[in-house]
């Protein structure tokens, strides 16, 4: 700091206070020159360093307390002026305003940061002293004006915090004194003035609801109720709803119909303000009888039925479009042409009243068929269905006009001719539909009862039921008629009209015939033929794989064949099924008898070779004895028995002993 500066500071501190400073620099001066000289005494390398840094004039203020150690942080060596760019690095805000020359440091007369604020005073040191009553406030961004000039500072500048802090704005200070409660912003000058917070200075042009006519003359409070004034209304329903006469009736743009001149003036044209200009008894209706509710929410339409509803006698039946009918000069008043309708009047209709056919001012309640107007009329009693269009015209109801061969599909010929309509269309002619098949009504006349399938017309005629179109070709059924069958009557075996009953087996129809009693099956065809009953043919060799020869020859069948059996006649073939009680082995060799005996002779044995065999090899088979030295084995077959190593003379039986006798018997 200065010499200048600091007696500044040290006069506006105290006269005690200033010569205790100046002996403390005068000191600090002395101190500096020794320590200057001792450094010229050091090495060149000492010589380089500051001077400034050998000794501290005193402890810094609190504030800067960090930066003690650095003196680097606000001093420059060797250069007095270079400190204030120190500080400007750490006091922006000041920084801002020195080069925008704004604030008080941006206006007052340059001058080193140090002529005013010195430090090295200690840590509680005022760096900053300030004459409030010699403080020029004009310097400022803010200048003192009418009433602000009576102002204490400690009103605006809030203790502990820095006088730059003070808010330069009404409402930073005025803000409890906001009667509008801030919804009217915060630009208070706009309104007030410095000179007295009441006087107020509006032009209510400016706003979005400028006065005019009767309204320029009326108080604020009258429209502003609340002090707020930001809601205060600037509709005229706002002020006036007390002087609707229409109760809302119309909405609540007032200003549509009237004006600020006189509210009694109505200036509305409904021919040329809307679009849907009045015409005869629309021109003298009231209002409110089409605009019953809101004006603006609750739309009218411009369709009739909006209003006459209620007045409508065909309850919708005809639409809502009544101007098709009716006119605006009379409701009662009305043009209807029937040809546009879907029923145009012809023939005997056109002579008859409305009346008739509309019972009701709901005309479409009328019924559009025949059948609605002519039930009573109907002699068919409903069975040919309601189109009566089918078969009678409007010209004449007797006049018939349909035609079974033209407009079916099915022509009527022979007894169909002839037959009343009645008898084929039992029921609704348009709902029941009739099939065009014979069985469709001929299935009760059906004595086949179906076997003959559904296609009568290939046997029977439309002239006549009973009569056939041709003769049944019994050829191409599954039993062609032959022989003796050809003369037969068809009744004698097609005893009911179900054909297909007939039975095909023989048996059916000759049981009675049959000799055989079923012994021989019921496959009578096997043997006889339709040619004749007696002339049969059966060849036991060639027909069944059971041969008869030897003894079977000649046989009658019924000893074979005992038992009635249904089908073809089947027996086993082993003898044993016949001959079991003739087996003298007791069943002991088998059922194969044919290994060893024939059919000539039961008694006869065969050989290998099968002749019969001598009488000793008969006995070694029956006896089981062994024969020519050589044993027989009990299970040995006859046809292996070599006959060529048998004696060649008859030999008798050995006399045996009782213990031989025994073994034979056992064997």
């Amino acid at each position: 700091m200065s010499r200048a500066g600091g007696d500044d500071v040290a006069e506006s501190a105290g006269p005690i206070d200033g010569r205790f400073q100046r002996l403390r620099r005068a000191a600090g001066a002395l101190a500096a020159c020794v320590v200057a000289a001792a450094l010229l005494a050091l090495a060149p390398a000492a010589r380089a360093a500051p001077l400034e840094g050998v000794l501290s004039p005193g402890p810094v203020i609190a504030g800067h307390e960090k930066n003690e150690s650095d003196c680097t942080s606000c001093h420059v060596p060797f250069d007095k002026n270079g400190q204030d760019a120190k500080c400007m690095d750490c006091h922006k805000e000041v920084a801002r305003d020195v080069r925008a020359k704004t604030g008080f440091h941006g206006r007052i007369r340059r001058d080193a940061c140090r002529t005013c604020h010195t430090d090295h005073k200690g840590r509680d040191a005022r760096v900053i002293v300030l004459d409030e009553t010699r403080f020029d406030h004009s310097k400022t961004d803010f200048t003192l004006r009418a009433a602000h000039e009576k102002v204490e500072c400690a009103k605006c500048h809030v203790k502990g915090k820095t006088w730059r802090a003070a808010a330069t704005d009404c409402n930073g200070c005025h803000r409890k004194d906001d009667v509008h409660k801030g919804q009217l912003g915060t630009r208070c000058a706009d309104c007030h003035s410095e000179k007295s917070w009441k006087d107020t200075t509006f032009d209510h042009d400016r706003t979005k609801f400028p006065l005019r006519d009767k309204h320029a003359n009326v108080k604020c409070r009258d429209c502003h109720q609340d002090p707020s004034y930001k809601n205060a209304p600037t509709t005229c329903v706002g002020c006036h709803r007390k002087d609707d006469k229409h109760k809302a009736h119309f909405g609540e743009k007032c200003d549509t119909c009237h004006n600020v001149r006189a509210w009694r003036e109505i200036t509305f044209n409904h021919d040329r303000d809307t679009k849907y200009p009045l015409r005869g008894r629309h021109a003298t209706t009231r209002c409110v009888d089409c605009h019953a509710g809101d004006l603006y929410r609750d739309k009218v339409s411009a369709e009739c039925i909006a209003c006459h509803r209620k007045d409508d006698k065909h309850r919708g039946s005809e639409g809502e479009k009544c101007g098709s009918c009716h006119t605006e000069r009379n409701w009662k008043e009305a043009k209807f042409d029937h040809s546009k309708t879907r029923f145009p009047l012809h023939g005997k209709h056109e002579r008859i009243e409305c009346n008739a056919c509309h019972k009701s001012a709901v005309f479409t309640e009328a019924p559009r068929d025949c059948n609605g107007c002519h039930q009573k009329d109907d002699k068919h009693k409903g069975q040919f269905g309601p189109k009566c269009q089918a078969c009678h015209d409007e010209a004449n109801w007797k006049n018939i006009l349909f035609n079974h061969d033209r407009d079916t599909k099915y022509p009527l010929r022979g007894k169909h001719a002839t037959t009343r309509c009645i008898d084929c269309h039992a029921g609704n002619l348009y709902v029941d539909h009739l099939q065009t098949a014979c069985i469709a009504c001929h299935r009760k006349d059906d004595k086949h009862k179906g076997q003959e399938g559904e296609r009568c017309e290939q046997c029977h005629v439309e002239s006549d039921w009973k009569t056939t179109r041709r003769k049944f070709d019994h050829a191409l059924s599954r039993f062609p008629l032959l022989g003796r069958h050809v003369d037969v009557a068809c009744e004698k075996c097609h005893l009911t009209s179900q054909f297909k009953d007939a039975k095909t087996a023989c048996v059916a129809c000759h049981e009675k015939d049959d000799k055989h009693k079923r012994r021989l099956g019921t496959l009578c065809e096997d043997c006889h033929n339709a040619r004749d009953w007696k002339a049969w043919d059966f060849n036991h060799d060639t027909r069944t794989k059971f041969k008869l020869d030897g003894g079977h020859q000649g046989i009658d069948c019924a000893a074979c064949h005992r038992r009635p059996v249904d089908g073809r006649a089947t027996l086993p073939m082993d003898c044993a099924a016949c001959h079991g009680a003739d087996d003298i082995h007791d069943g002991s060799f088998g059922k194969q008898c044919e290994r060893c005996h024939v059919t000539t002779k039961f008694r006869a044995i065969k050989d290998r070779v099968g002749a019969l065999a001598r009488p000793q090899v008969l006995a070694a088979h029956l006896y089981g004895r062994p024969h020519a030295g050589r044993p027989a084995p009990l299970d040995a077959n006859p046809s292996t028995i070599d006959s060529d190593r048998l004696p060649h003379e008859p030999v008798d039986p050995p006399a045996t002993d009782e213990a031989t006798d025994a073994q034979a018997h056992r064997s």
